[in-house]
């Protein structure tokens, strides 16, 4: 079956069931991987677009995975060498690509709110694979799926995402979906990096690691986006490694069955050591692994019901 809704730009009006819908869609999709022949033709006749004017390695790449594992044809655009330097706008370089009748446009935008200006203009489907500091859906997803795999369920965990809080999507979509989820959800930072929105979103604050690490059965590390900074948000990194680097000696604190997560790329020997990213703690290449399998979940359940 199909989503009942066009397009995924955000987890914050995203409801329980469609989540769990993703995810349980996901799972019978991580198959396809294993088999000699990872190719199903779910979505043939299908075009993807990937809309991309934000770096990316895992997001962009698994998109283009699993609209290929899915039969769609795939065409990746970038901003760069593109009518945008020539002073074309996003939109109207959106609604030429419409245009040539793709089906699904996958956007990654530095403006806050831009797929979602392009869910509202254009007829096909439209996910957000990244918009600014706002959001980033698919990654809340394949993080919910890691969890789940792992702990048998979402309902009633602890989660402590540590780190660049003010600056990062990622932390915003995981809140929301946590949040929906029934999960609780604690974020950790030096004041600085924590906005004061957080106390808006239903999560607990803490400005001491070991504290917020305690009891957590999920500790989310962030790196620290210096991309969107414009002034002092730290003293130095080397600081800042000393106060919120996760290290095995804090780990020693933790439960024994925490869950280490991290959405990429990592910065090893600030956010986390070496050490912990390679230990049986992380599942931090599961993330990427399910991303796959959770972005051939939502392409079918957006262009599936027009596969036919």
């Amino acid at each position: 079956m199909a989503w009942k809704r066009k397009d995924l730009v955000s987890m914050q009006d995203t409801e329980a069931a469609e989540i769990t819908e993703v995810l349980d869609t996901a799972e019978s999709m991580k198959e396809i991987a294993t088999r000699e022949i990872k190719k199903v033709p779910t979505l043939r006749g299908k075009t993807i677009v990937n809309l991309f004017y934000e770096a990316s390695t895992r997001t962009r790449t698994s998109f283009e995975i699993a609209g290929k594992w899915l039969s769609a044809d795939v065409i990746n655009f970038s901003g760069s060498g593109s009518s945008a330097e020539k002073g074309e706008s996003f939109l109207d370089t959106a609604k030429n690509i419409e245009a040539m009748s793709p089906d699904v446009v996958v956007v990654r935008h530095k403006a806050p709110g831009g797929p979602a200006l392009l869910a509202k203009h254009l007829k096909c489907s439209v996910i957000n694979a990244g918009d600014g500091a706002h959001e980033h859906p698919t990654q809340a997803l394949l993080d919910l799926l890691t969890i789940r795999q792992k702990k048998g369920h979402l309902e009633g965990l602890n989660v402590t995402i540590v780190g660049d809080i003010t600056h990062s999507r990622v932390a915003r979509s995981d809140i929301h979906a946590m949040r929906k989820m029934g999960m609780t959800v604690t974020v950790a930072g030096p004041p600085t990096l924590i906005p004061p929105a957080c106390q808006d979103m239903g999560v607990k604050v803490s400005h001491r690691l070991e504290e917020a690490i305690a009891h957590a059965d999920v500790i989310m590390m962030l790196r620290l986006q210096h991309e969107r900074m414009t002034g002092g948000f730290i003293p130095s990194l080397r600081e800042y490694s000393r106060v919120w680097g996760l290290t095995l000696d804090r780990l020693t604190h933790c439960r024994p069955d925490v869950l280490i997560m991290h959405p990429g790329p990592v910065n090893r020997g600030v956010e986390l050591s070496p050490e912990v990213a390679d230990s049986q703690y992380s599942v931090i290449l599961d993330q990427v692994t399910n991303g796959v399998a959770v972005r051939m979940a939502v392409l079918y359940l957006l262009a599936g019901s027009r596969a036919a």
